[in-house]
């Protein structure tokens, strides 16, 4: 099933079983896929997995953004929301890799592009990010690549 259909079908049972909270950041994320979609112009097509996976890593990073900074300025309050709409986003992402499967592509990608020190970060982070996108967060990424570059 499409995404973007389950996103419809959860929402509806939402609806029926009174999960307000889910219910409210289903409508959201759904929302955003529809708002991309104007903006791109393909308001009357039905939105593809590709599309709908990009906007849910964006919508999802917003959250750990957010959570980051309630929960340092000691609002736990917002962040226990913000901790909550995160578990539903994530429930319709691939699943995340571990620090260590992500050590071993980077690992690879660093034998293939000859990148020996810290200088050649660049040229390992691009094709790092593309292997790995939606199945890892580009800030565990970038540390991963920084302690690799730099150990050796």
């Amino acid at each position: 099933m499409p995404i973007f259909e389950k996103l419809t079908s959860d929402m509806k049972d939402s609806m029926r079983s009174g999960e307000k909270d889910r219910l409210k950041t289903i409508r959201s994320l759904r929302a955003a896929v529809q708002r991309v979609q104007i903006d791109g112009g393909t308001r009357d097509q039905e939105p593809s997995d590709t599309l709908v996976e990009e906007v849910l890593q964006k919508q999802a990073k917003m959250r750990r953004e957010a959570l980051d900074q309630y929960n340092s300025a000691g609002r736990e309050d917002l962040a226990s929301i913000e901790a909550a709409e995160l578990k539903v986003i994530e429930g319709y992402l691939p699943e995340q890799l571990d620090d260590e499967a992500i050590r071993e592509q980077v690992q690879a990608i660093i034998s293939q592009t000859g990148a020996s020190s810290a200088a050649d970060f660049g040229k390992v982070m691009g094709p790092a990010m593309g292997a790995l996108k939606g199945r890892a967060d580009g800030k565990r990424v970038q540390v991963i690549v920084r302690d690799l570059l730099t150990a050796e």
